[in-house]
């Protein structure tokens, strides 16, 4: 199983209901398509004080790798990245992406 995880720094200004609005649509996406497993998103509430910049994040489960691949050619999941980089610093640089590869137990646990 694969986590996508990932974190938006965003610009100064920008609207909550723009950010809500990108994570809808893609909890939309994640739900129609069957090697994706999970969408899951909400503010980053930092309770260790070391990602203040990172306001907000979402993980998506995937099956395996081939399934993020498959992800990341969408041309909805193009459209919706593109919309997530214009509302964060720097744009694509504003967003940091760790992708976890894990047992399925161990992301259950």
């Amino acid at each position: 199983m694969i986590l996508h995880s990932v974190y938006c720094n965003l610009r100064s200004g920008v609207q909550s209901n723009a950010v809500t609005a990108v994570f809808q649509e893609l909890d939309t996406l994640c739900k129609g398509i069957d090697w994706v497993l999970s969408f899951e998103h909400g503010p980053n509430r930092d309770f260790e004080a070391k990602s203040l910049e990172y306001a907000v994040g979402f993980v998506i489960r995937f099956t395996d790798r081939h399934a993020l691949e498959k992800y990341a050619e969408h041309p909805i999941h193009k459209e919706l990245g593109a919309q997530l980089c214009t509302l964060c610093v720097g744009g694509a640089d504003g967003i940091t992406v760790f992708d976890l590869e894990v047992e399925a137990a161990q992301a259950n646990a």
